[in-house]
């Protein structure tokens, strides 16, 4: 409900007061501000405010912010206006403008344009705007052609841009397909699920070192290490090829951190035509690829150090792994196979017996129906035979001599 105050009677402090005391509970809306200022030097004038005490002055303040809902210093304002002119008046405010620096003309062009081209990026919009305006010396596209990419986004936010199109859409960045799902792989026991990484052999001088490829299954540990010079789609897809390749049994996943040496859509490809799983580590998830990472320190830093080893010599360290490395690794060398057990607080704990110590060959020959993980060409009597062509120290001298060997060429280098 709204009630129209007639303060007409109102023509002393004492009345003043009385009604300041019998409307604290009521509440006034403000008015607009013409008629507010108005009603202000008229309430001045009636009361002679000039001429008041101190006290009367602060009752006048507080029957004007009453009515007119202004606050303290609001009302404080007008009054100093009122004692220097005599007035309370609303003044004139003009906004300060800038001229515009491109017409309605020039965001018409900016439309038309963009509509011809099927609603390209700013970038490429204004690519075609300097075109016109410079490569066919179209006067009408001068002003337009020197808009900046970004101001050409705020163009398009204004009502004429929009006005002039037949749609309004924003520019919207290209979403490709994600390549690679982000999880820990889990294999159920059984083989197949690769886990890859990349070791540096480090820089000197401005030269980069070689770079080793190594990849191992998660259940088994079955490990085939490479090289290549560079971490490039040429160098490190026809090793992956031969790294897959070499598992004596088909690869059902292939796990990697985030490197973008595997996750790339060439990489992607390859895979999908061998039909392997590609995943990607998740973020804060560091043991996702603990069992790669594991094997770059117990196996390539413990057989081939630290020391930098240039690019030229991949195909030696090439060579030395196929030949004889990655055999020794899965038919001769003991890994440690874990048990998980709960402690007394219910957790969760690997533990390490002595009993669980086997080759890689062996753990995959200890799987129950093992013989359907093999590849069609593959028999396990093919692999015993391989096992047994050389006793587990004389494996280990072969490789000691061929690295030794390799390590002489590289230094003579």
């Amino acid at each position: 409900m709204v009630i129209t105050m007639n303060d007409s009677r109102l023509s002393s402090i004492v009345e003043v007061k009385r009604f300041l005391k019998e409307s604290d509970v009521i509440e006034f809306k403000k008015r607009f501000r013409k008629e507010a200022y108005q009603w202000i030097e008229e309430a001045l004038e009636k009361f002679d405010y000039l001429y008041l005490c101190k006290k009367e002055k602060g009752l006048i303040k507080k029957y004007i912010e009453k009515v007119t809902g202004y606050s303290r210093p609001q009302v404080t304002r007008k009054i100093k206006e009122y004692k220097e002119s005599g007035r309370v008046r609303l003044k004139e405010y003009k906004r300060n403008k800038f001229e515009k620096k491109y017409t309605n003309k020039d965001i018409l062009l900016l439309a038309q344009t963009a509509e011809l081209h099927d609603y390209p990026n700013g970038a490429s919009l204004k690519k075609t705007l300097e075109r016109m305006a410079n490569k066919y010396g179209e006067e009408e596209y001068r002003n337009i052609a020197n808009v900046s990419v970004s101001h050409i986004y705020n163009l398009k936010k204004t009502v004429f841009y929009r006005r002039s199109v037949p749609f309004y859409q924003e520019t919207r960045k290209a979403k490709g397909r994600k390549i690679g799902e982000r999880c820990k792989p889990e294999p159920g026991g059984k083989p197949g699920y690769l886990r890859v990484d990349t070791v540096h052999q480090g820089d000197k001088n401005g030269e980069k070192g070689v770079y080793h490829i190594n990849t191992v299954d998660e259940v088994v540990q079955w490990e085939v290490v490479g090289a290549v010079e560079k971490i490039t789609d040429e160098h490190l897809i026809p090793l992956l090829q031969k790294l897959i390749a070499s598992y004596p049994y088909r690869i059902i996943n292939f796990h990697a951190d985030n490197g973008s040496e595997y996750i790339n859509r060439k990489v992607a490809e390859m895979l999908n035509k061998l039909f392997v799983k590609l995943t990607k580590s998740r973020p804060r998830h560091s043991n996702d690829n603990a069992l790669a990472e594991t094997k770059n320190g117990w196996v390539l830093r413990k057989w081939m150090g630290y020391t930098h080893i240039g690019q030229k010599h991949a195909k030696g360290i090439n060579d030395f792994y196929f030949d004889c490395f990655n055999e020794y690794l899965n038919f001769h060398r003991p890994c440690a196979f874990p048990i998980e057990v709960k402690d007394k607080k219910g957790k969760i704990k690997k533990k390490y017996r002595y009993q669980d110590y086997m080759t890689p060959y062996e753990k995959l020959r200890s799987i129950p129906g093992a013989r359907v993980y093999l590849k069609e060409s593959i028999t396990f009597e093919m692999l015993d035979k391989k096992a047994r062509r050389y006793t587990d120290n004389e494996m280990a001298k072969k490789v000691q001599l061929e690295r030794d060997q390799l390590f002489d060429k590289i230094l003579a280098a």
